[in-house]
């Protein structure tokens, strides 16, 4: 079988030359190995996604040179997917829903901060610091019954315990020069957030039950990716999913050193094309043959 790669962006604002590099590279990939190149939209978030952003995705990628298979994967057409395996997640009792807002979440951070610096997870931010694996069953459901809203998240000390130890291999390099088999420390990111009331579905699930729904077998992402990878391993044993080769690449870094953001307007694709850059440009701007 051919090997499969995959780009996807989420249209929350225009793409910029970060997101170029890693569409060049999984395109160029694809086609030096024979293999296909898919486009999925990671539309999850209603409040920041919109069209117009999508519509200036297949635009700028199209200029860009690439092609991809149709259908385009669309996440919030595919929701019932990432219901599923919430359900296989539940019945394995490995989430629970928790009740804090955001304000009293950061208070209960401030407040552990106050006696010792907290806990973070890898990309700096704290981890959950609640109680609510210790309500019962019973307030759980009158709380649910009564319509506050809640997360759910995985239980990462049972969800770990159950998995072992896990590994990957990484054909890239994470942002400590890691490479070849890496070891998985899904623990680090605490009881992870895996869907909303309002959100039926998160990043961390629903890549993985994308990546093996599409046959994803290769994934090429940017370094700022490579530590969620042990979360996304430990998804891929619970839910008996076959797990792909992964590729971290260096990230295009501004004139700081700071990763791009997509306010980034003296990098985004948009920009650089109205000043009169060419695709060609753009592929050296981001060191790409």
């Amino acid at each position: 079988m051919p090997p499969v790669f995959r780009f996807a962006p989420s249209p929350n604002g225009y793409l910029h030359l970060g997101h170029a590099c890693s569409a060049l590279l999984n395109f160029d990939l694809a086609r030096q190995a024979g293999g296909r190149f898919l486009l999925r939209i990671e539309d999850i978030d209603p409040a920041r996604c919109r069209p117009d952003y999508e519509a200036a995705i297949y635009e700028d990628l199209a200029w860009l040179g690439l092609s991809w298979e149709e259908p385009v994967r669309r996440q919030s057409d595919c929701l019932a997917d990432y219901g599923s395996a919430l359900g296989q997640l539940t019945a394995q009792g490995l989430l629970y829903p928790s009740f804090e807002s955001r304000s009293e979440i950061a208070r209960l951070v401030a407040e552990r901060d106050a006696v010792g610096t907290w806990p973070r997870d890898p990309d700096g931010a704290p981890l959950y610091p609640g109680s609510a694996k210790l309500i019962s069953p019973d307030e759980r459901a009158r709380l649910i019954e009564s319509g506050a809203p809640y997360a759910l998240r995985l239980d990462m000390a049972a969800a770990s315990e159950k998995a072992g130890e896990l590994t990957w291999i990484d054909r890239g390099e994470g942002p400590g020069g890691e490479a070849g088999i890496v070891v998985a420390h899904p623990q680090a990111w605490g009881d992870v957030i895996l869907a909303r009331k309002e959100a039926p579905t998160s990043y961390h699930l629903s890549v993985v039950v994308d990546d093996a729904l599409q046959g994803v077998t290769e994934v090429v992402r940017g370094q700022d990716l490579f530590h969620a990878t042990g979360v996304h391993r430990l998804l891929q044993h619970l839910l008996d999913l076959p797990f792909p080769a992964y590729r971290h690449h260096r990230l295009i870094r501004d004139d700081l050193g700071r990763k791009l953001s997509k306010s980034t307007r003296s990098t985004g694709l948009r920009e650089l094309r109205a000043a009169g850059a060419t695709p060609a440009d753009i592929s050296r701007l981001v060191n790409l043959p």
